[in-house]
């Protein structure tokens, strides 16, 4: 029974905070919350200064209305005892006479200063930043989505990681949405703390003199302190809420607490503090000023910045000997390279080629170095975890070196010692992509990002924060490298599929599933085959890592006598989940379909040989398939989803091996790929326009 009203204790609290406008309370108890009130507004206010991001507080626009709540019950409970007993207890009594000291005029004239203060200043300020922060923060949201979304397909982080952010980018924008309504609250308080005095005041005078018969001397001064008492009671912890709120909306760009960033951040500035120094006690030799407050200040603040310059110094000296240190010294001299050469084995090393290769240039080197913090091998380390857990092939490893052919800021990437993909990064620099539909022009070298070919601009890191404001994709250097890397890498997987990495998986399938390996491979399935038929899968984007399904399936289908192309389809059917996983988004799959003229002309096409079936299509066939795909294509611009063609499985992947020549970058699926728990919105529907033409002359004449 306890924990179950501990744990509903907030509601309970605030169902007795609205019971406070009703019912008459004790000045005691009063006086007892009124002091809890104001603790609770400074334990806000310090938790506020010691976070780092407005999300490690965001209980806070629910707490700012509670605590609105509770502060308007004691007001409204205040004003009853004021108007009825003429005594609402200590506390309201205590902050009159120390506020007036016997001075009523001052008393109110500081009363009012403080609640304009608070209104003008802070309130309006805070309302104005809440309001600019959360528009910022829902225009932002696709820009950070889209970088999650980036970093998740190059291996950068995981799932569970993706969605951790993407709830957090949520969570942000829900936070600040609120603080814009918040503070809406905040600046009621401070008018209602305003009506609330003046009717203290009115109507306490009318019930003194009307009322009690009192003299208008001794109702002016007992009621106008406790006008000021009430109010100040009620301002104090208003004032250091409405702090707070100032506070927690302008926590954008910390990095640590309120008091560790200003001592950081100012220490990092000790030239700054001997230039103040330097003025004051300049000012303080001129006649006529105070010489002694100013000569005072300027000493410490001389004296403080020579000691950060200092230990700044000493800092940097430490560094630098580190930096400078002696490296061991070689046992042995290494031999001439001519000399090398001379074993007629050394010249054997030459012939062998790396699966994959990435060059740098020389201003590229740090990200790569890990002695001066270069973190581009431990990123490609996750990308190769996170390859292998989608697609179940584990990418071989890539060899790190500098080129000296190269310029200071390009890099290139080689698959079996040819070059396939380049790029040029500038290290000081950030890669804005830019979105459809900017908010604003941001300065920067127009570029194109070299992964994906979207126009961008690198930019200084000073502008980074107003490039997100405006909704561009903020990439860090390095990202941009390892993006491409990664790109890059998938698309030529496939080549990277040896004979001795397909022997290697079955021996690794030969643990979990024994008995289906020593009957398939290579009694049925030479490796040959399932090399070239995992390579099909990779090539097309279809993860291998069911491959006990993709054996077992394949076994079934080459016992049938069916060759290559039609064993991979038949696994692919068998893959259907998977392929539906990988191409399918939110239970939607959007398509451009076939005309079935168009796949009946298709069928009679495909012609056999002595090597197999090819497709041998006619060239206006071909060319008006291509001509309507680009316009099809244009429909996918806007959506998420990579294009896919639909077609039957006859076709499917003769189909692929054609259009793929003329856009790589879509996929051909058939419809016994997809499950039955997709919805299939074509999107498009690429008809025989010659034949169309033909009809409608035929009817014409």
């Amino acid at each position: 029974m306890l924990k179950r009203i501990l744990n509903n204790s907030i509601a309970l609290f605030v169902v007795v905070v609205v019971m406070f406008l009703f019912i008459p309370l004790h000045p005691v108890v009063l006086d007892i919350l009124l002091i809890i009130n104001i603790g609770l507004s400074i334990m806000i206010l310090m938790i506020t200064m010691n976070i780092s991001e407005a999300l490690d507080f965001s209980i806070f626009p629910s707490l700012l209305l509670i605590t609105t709540l509770f502060r308007l019950g004691m007001n409204v409970s205040s004003t009853r005892m004021i108007l009825t007993t003429g005594y609402p207890g200590e506390v309201i009594e205590n902050f009159g006479r120390l506020v007036t000291q016997g001075d009523i005029v001052v008393g109110f004239v500081i009363f009012f200063i403080i609640v304009l203060v608070q209104l003008i200043v802070i309130t309006k300020g805070a309302e104005r930043v809440s309001e600019v922060a959360a528009r910022f923060t829902l225009d932002a949201m696709p820009g950070k989505q889209m970088a999650i979304d980036a970093d998740l397909s190059s291996g950068l982080i995981d799932e569970q990681t993706a969605r951790v952010r993407r709830e957090k980018i949520q969570k942000e924008a829900d936070f600040y949405g609120a603080m814009d309504g918040a503070t809406k609250i905040v600046k009621g308080d401070s008018t209602m703390s305003i009506i609330i005095t003046l009717i203290n005041l009115v109507g306490g005078i009318i019930i003194g003199m009307v009322v009690k018969g009192g003299s208008i001397g001794d109702v002016m001064q007992q009621y106008c302190i406790l006008t000021i008492g009430d109010g100040l009671v009620s301002q104090i912890p208003s004032l250091m809420i409405s702090t707070a709120t100032g506070m927690i909306v302008t926590r954008s760009v910390s990095e640590g607490s309120l008091n560790v960033d200003v001592l950081n951040q100012f220490k990092a500035q000790p030239r700054a503090i001997l230039t103040t120094g330097v003025v004051l006690l300049f000012l303080g030799i001129i006649p006529g000023t105070p010489t002694i407050p100013l000569i005072v200040g300027g000493v410490a603040l001389v004296g403080g910045g020579f000691f950060i310059t200092r230990q700044m110094s000493a800092q940097q000296q430490a560094e630098a000997a580190a930096a400078q240190a002696p490296a061991e010294p070689a046992e042995l001299a290494a031999p001439s390279e001519s000399d090398y050469y001379k074993d007629i084995n050394n010249v054997y090393t030459l012939l062998s080629v790396e699966p994959v290769e990435m060059e740098f240039g020389y201003s590229l080197i740090p990200l790569v170095d890990e002695s001066h913090g270069g973190k581009l091998i431990s990123r490609i380390v996750i990308f190769r975890r996170q390859y292998a857990q989608d697609m179940g092939f584990v990418i071989p490893s890539i060899r790190l070196h500098d080129g000296s052919a190269l310029g200071t800021n390009q890099y290139c990437i080689r698959i079996k010692g040819e070059v396939v993909a380049q790029g040029e990064i500038l290290v000081d620099y950030y890669l804005a992509l830019e979105p459809p539909n900017p908010l604003g022009e941001i300065d920067g070298i127009e570029t194109i990002e070299p992964a994906y070919g979207i126009p961008s601009r690198w930019i200084l890191p000073e502008n980074k924060e107003m490039a997100e404001i405006y909704g561009y994709n903020v990439i860090d250097p390095l990202s941009v490298m390892l993006t491409h890397l990664a790109e890059t890498v998938k698309k030529h997987a496939y080549e990277l599929l040896t004979r001795a990495e397909t022997i290697r998986l079955v021996d690794n399938l030969k643990q979990t599933s024994p008995e289906l390996v020593e009957e398939a491979v290579p009694a049925i399935i030479p490796y040959s085959r399932l090399e070239k038929l995992l390579r099909s899968l990779l090539q097309e984007g279809v993860p291998i890592k069911d491959l006990a399904t993709i054996v077992e399936t394949a076994a079934d289908a080459f016992s049938q006598g069916r060759d290559l192309d039609m064993a991979t389809e038949q696994v692919r059917g068998a893959l259907a989940r998977t392929i539906t996983r990988r191409f399918c988004e939110d239970g939607q799959l959007r398509v451009i379909t076939l005309d079935a003229e168009v796949e009946k002309k298709i069928i009679s096409s495909l012609t056999r040989n002595e090597q197999g079936v090819y497709l041998a299509m006619g060239p206006d066939l071909m060319q008006t398939i291509i001509a309507q795909m680009a316009e099809h294509l244009k429909k996918f611009g806007d959506l998420s989803q990579t294009p896919v063609i639909l077609v039957s499985q006859v076709i499917r992947g003769y189909f692929s091996k054609m259009i793929t020549q003329f856009y790589p970058n879509v996929y051909v699926l058939s419809f016994n790929e997809i499950t039955n728990t997709v919805q299939i919105q074509a999107l498009g529907n690429i008809t025989d326009q010659t034949t169309a033409q033909a009809q409608r002359r035929a009817v014409g004449t």
